[in-house]
C-alpha cells in the first residue's frame, strides 16, 4: 500500500537518468552542496573533489590515494558528509538494507589536515552502524547500532554507549517497522547545537505483535520469520524522547503530556542555538496535531501549536527556522490548501506566506536575506509541476520562476545561497533533460548546456502521450492520461487497459517521463493495439486542494473505486473503444483498487490483474490505514465496506491475483482469505504465488522477467490486441 516502495515505477530510461544523477550527487539523487553553496561534492577519478560554479573549478578533497587505503572507491562509497569546519569527511560505505533502505553499514571518517583514515565503531559488529554524525564542533561522532546509541571520541579514539537496553524490540535512536514504513522515520537522533547532549527517539516494540512469514524453500524443514507488525486496531509502539547527556551517559525523557503508547512523535529537532527542541504530536487518529518545545535542562514542556482536522493530518516537514531563530515555517492545510506559515517560538504569532487556491507541491529553499519563498506548484494544470517564488513576510504575489514556454514536470536542487540551481526537465515525451543555471538571473550557465538548446535537438515521438480530462455522471472532472497505438484507426475498435493506483499514497495522471509506458508489459503495447490509461480519482494526492485530496477519508475501496468505474464508463463512451476488451490492473493499492472495481463494477471490466494487493483492509498496518479510515475501536463498517474481500462473490470477467509469500508490507494472507472467499462462491480465477518474493516481487534471478511474461501473457490472452 505505501506507494514509495511499488505503485509508480519510472520507465527504465528515466530510472537509468536519476541513476545518473544519483552517481553524481552520492546523496539520494540530491546535488552534495557545499556548506556555502558555490560548490557541491562528488566523487569522481576516484577521488572526492570539489566544483566550485559556475565554471566548475575542480578541487580535490580527499585524494584516491588517502581512499584506497581503506578499499574505497566510487563503487562501494554510499555516501559522504563534511564537518561543519571542512576539516574532516565521514565516508559511509559496506551498506546494508534495513526494510526499504540501505541505512547500516560502516563508517570512516577522513582527517584531511592529517591525511589519515580511520574506522569509526570497530568494536561494532560489521556493516552495523546507522546514522553516524559529526558533533556540531567535529570532534566526536555519535551512531546507533544494533538499536544503541554510542559516541565516539575521534581525538583519544575512545568509544562510549549512551545507552544500554536496546534491544531488538527497545529501540533507540531509529525506529521500528511501522514508523518506518508510513512516516518515513529512520534517523531517530539529533546532536544538541552545543554539542554537549543528544536528543533521541526510544521505541518500545516489546507488545507488538509478531507477524510470522514461512520460508518453505531455503531448507528442507520451513521456517518462520517475525515480523513485529501493528496491524488495524493494534496498540502501536510506545514512543518517547530523551535527551542524553554526553559526558554522564545519563538521559532525562521529556514529559510530553498524553498516553505515550495513544500518541505518535513523529518529527523532532532541536531549536537551533538554543537548550530547547521542538517536536510533533500526532493523536493515535492523526487527527490532531501538536506542537510542543521543551527545555533540554528543565524538561519543561510547553503546547505552542494546536491543529485538528475533521479527516488527517500529515507528518511535518523538518523544521526552517529564521528571524534569528525567533520563528519557524510549518505546513498546513487548514484554508483548504496546503500553504505554509511563519509561526513564532510560543505560536503566538502566525503569518501566511502563500496566498491564493493553489498548494505548494514542495518547499525548496527559504531566502531569509532576499525575504523570498521558492516551491514547487501548478495552479492550472494538477499534473504538472513548475518553480514559483513568493515574498516570505506573507505581502507578496505568485511569481513563476520556471519559463512558461517549457510545459511538462520541473525540478530543482538550489544551493543553500539561493544563487544556483540543478534544474530538471520533463513531460510524458520528453526524456528527462537537465541544465546548470544562476537562479538570480535566471539564465543557464551555457546556451550550449542549456535546456533550450537540448529541446532544439529533440525529436519528439510520433506517438504521443495524450492528456485528456472527463467528467462523471457524478460531476467529477478526473485527469487522465491515453497512449493509443501506433497506426492508430479511428474507424476501428481497440482494447483498453487502465492503469490504477488510487490511494492518497500516490498520482498516477502526471505529465513525467513513463506515463504511457506499461512498465510490467514485455513487449511494446502501442504497437501491438492497446490503448492504455490511467485516470486520476479524488483522494489521489494531486495539488488540486484539501477536499479533493481528504473526499477519500474513510471512503477507501468506496470512493476512489467509483471514480474510476464512472471515468472509465465515459472513455467506453468513445467510438474506438471496444466495451469487450477492457483491463484494468495496478500494483499494492492499485491491486486493491483493481480488485474492488473488477468485484464492484463486473459489468465495465472483463479483465483484472492484481498484484500484491490488501484485500482486507484490517490486515494492513494501523498508521496507514486508520490515518485513511478512521479509528476501527469506533466502527469496523467503513474498513468491511472497503474491502475487496467483501465484494468477491461477484467476479464475472478474467482475474489474475499475484503476491509474494515474503511481503512484509502487504502480508501473503490478504491473498489467502481472498482465495477463499472466491472459493467459496465458486469463482473461477489464475492465482500466481512468488516464494520469498517481497512487496516488490525483484528478489532472485529471473523474477522480474517471470512477471512481465506472466502478466503479459494473461493480458493477451483475456484481452487480446489489436484493432477490429
Amino acid at each position: 500500500m505505501n506507494v514509495k516502495n511499488i505503485a509508480f515505477k519510472l520507465s527504465f530510461l528515466t530510472a537509468l537518468f536519476f541513476i545518473f544523477i544519483q552517481a553524481k550527487a552520492q546523496n539520494k539523487g540530491e546535488i552534495n552542496w557545499t556548506k556555502e553553496g558555490n560548490s557541491y561534492y562528488e566523487i569522481s577519478g576516484g577521488e572526492i573533489i570539489s566544483l566550485t560554479l559556475p565554471k566548475n573549478d575542480r578541487k580535490t578533497v580527499i585524494p584516491a590515494s588517502l581512499l584506497g587505503i581503506k578499499g574505497l572507491n566510487e563503487y562501494n562509497i554510499k555516501s559522504f558528509k563534511l564537518s561543519d569546519d571542512g576539516k574532516k569527511a565521514l565516508i559511509f560505505t559496506n551498506s546494508k538494507k534495513v526494510w526499504r533502505y540501505e541505512t547500516r553499514g560502516d563508517y570512516y571518517v577522513a582527517d584531511l589536515a592529517s591525511n589519515t583514515i580511520t574506522q569509526i565503531g570497530k568494536t561494532q559488529p560489521a556493516s552495523s552502524l546507522m546514522f553516524a554524525k559529526f558533533s556540531p564542533d567535529g570532534t566526536k561522532v555519535a551512531y546507533v547500532s544494533k538499536h544503541n546509541l554510542y559516541v565516539e571520541d575521534l581525538t583519544s579514539g575512545t568509544n562510549k554507549a549512551l545507552t544500554t537496553d536496546g534491544t531488538d524490540r527497545l529501540i533507540n535512536g531509529t525506529f521500528d517497522w511501522v514508523y518506518e514504513e508510513e512516516f518515513d522515520c529512520r534517523d531517530g537522533f539529533r546532536w544538541s547545537p552545543d554539542g554537549q547532549s543528544i536528543a533521541y527517539w526510544q521505541l518500545d516494540a516489546r507488545k507488538i505483535k509478531n507477524f510470522l512469514m514461512i520460508n518453505n524453500t531455503d531448507s528442507i524443514y520451513p521456517f518462520t520469520i517475525p515480523v513485529e507488525y501493528p496491524k488495524v486496531g493494534e496498540d502501536p509502539s510506545s514512543c518517547k524522547v530523551g535527551i542524553v547527556d554526553i559526558n554522564t551517559a545519563k538521559t532525562s525523557w521529556i514529559p510530553v503530556p498524553g498516553d505515550n503508547i495513544q500518541h505518535y512523535i513523529p518529527r523532532m529537532d532541536w531549536i537551533p542555538g538554543s537548550n530547547d527542541i521542538i517536536l510533533q504530536q500526532l493523536n493515535r487518529e492523526q487527527n490532531e496535531s501538536k506542537l510542543f518545545v521543551a527545555n533540554a535542562k528543565t524538561t519543561a514542556v510547553n503546547n505552542i501549536y494546536t491543529e485538528t482536522d475533521k479527516a488527517w493530518i500529515d507528518a511535518g516537514e523538518e523544521w526552517k527556522w529564521l528571524n534569528n531563530n525567533k520563528e519557524f515555517i510549518w505546513v498546513s492545510e487548514k484554508d483548504g490548501w496546503k500553504h505554509y506559515y511563519r509561526i513564532s517560538k510560543d505560536g503566538k504569532s502566525q503569518t501566511l506566506i502563500n496566498k491564493g487556491n493553489y498548494d505548494v507541491i514542495e518547499s525548496l529553499l527559504i531566502d531569509e536575506k532576499n525575504n523570498q519563498f521558492y516551491f514547487i506548484a501548478s495552479p492550472s494544470n494538477a499534473t504538472q509541476k513548475y518553480l514559483y517564488k513568493t515574498k516570505l513576510d506573507g505581502k507578496g504575489k505568485l511569481e513563476m520562476v520556471t519559463p512558461s514556454v517549457l510545459p511538462g514536470t520541473h525540478s530543482y536542487d538550489i544551493s543553500p545561497n539561493g544563487v544556483y540551481a540543478f534544474h530538471t526537465y520533463q513531460n510524458a515525451n520528453l526524456r528527462p533533460i537537465f541544465e546548470w543555471m544562476n537562479l538570480t538571473t535566471g539564465n543557464p550557465f551555457t546556451m550550449d548546456g542549456s535546456i533550450t538548446n537540448q529541446l532544439g535537438r529533440t525529436q519528439p515521438p510520433k506517438n504521443k502521450v495524450e492528456f485528456f480530462k472527463v467528467k462523471t455522471e457524478d460531476g467529477i472532472e478526473l485527469d487522465g492520461w491515453m497512449k493509443k497505438p501506433d497506426n492508430f484507426d479511428q474507424t476501428k475498435k481497440y482494447p483498453v487497459v487502465f492503469y490504477v493506483y488510487g490511494e492518497p499514497a500516490s498520482q498516477t495522471v502526471t505529465d513525467t517521463y513513463g506515463a504511457g509506458r506499461d512498465f510490467l508489459y514485455a513487449g511494446d503495447m502501442a504497437k501491438d493495439g492497446y490503448v492504455y490509461i490511467s485516470l486520476e480519482n479524488r483522494g489521489a494526492p494531486a495539488p488540486k486542494g484539501r477536499e479533493w485530496r481528504k473526499s477519500i477519508y474513510q471512503n477507501i475501496g468506496r470512493l476512489n473505486i467509483r471514480d474510476q468505474a464512472m471515468g472509465a464508463k465515459k472513455v467506453l463512451e468513445w467510438s474506438f473503444i471496444d466495451k469487450s476488451r477492457v483491463a484494468v490492473w495496478g500494483w499494492s493499492g492499485g491491486g486493491s483498487s483493481t480488485l474492488n472495481l473488477m468485484f464492484q463494477y463486473p459489468d465495465i471490466y472483463t479483465t483484472g490483474i492484481a498484484i500484491a494487493a490488501v484485500g482486507n483492509q484490517l490486515t494492513y498496518d494501523n498508521i496507514y490505514q486508520e490515518r485513511y479510515m478512521g479509528s476501527p475501536l469506533k466502527t469496523k463498517e467503513a474498513y468491511i465496506k472497503g474491502s475487496p474481500i467483501s465484494y468477491a462473490k461477484n467476479l464475472k470477467g478474467n482475474l489474475l491475483y499475484i503476491h509474494g509469500t515474503g511481503d512484509d508490507n502487504v502480508h501473503y494472507q490478504n491473498a489467502e482469505m481472498l482465495i477463499n472467499e472466491l472459493i467459496k462462491n465458486g469463482k473461477v480465477f489464475q492465482f500466481m504465488a512468488y516464494p520469498n518474493r517481497t512487496h516488490s516481487i525483484n528478489e532472485g534471478e529471473g523474477t522480474s522477467r517471470h512477471l512481465a511474461l506472466t502478466y503479459t501473457k494473461f493480458l493477451q490472452q483475456n484481452c487480446p490486441p489489436g484493432g477490429k
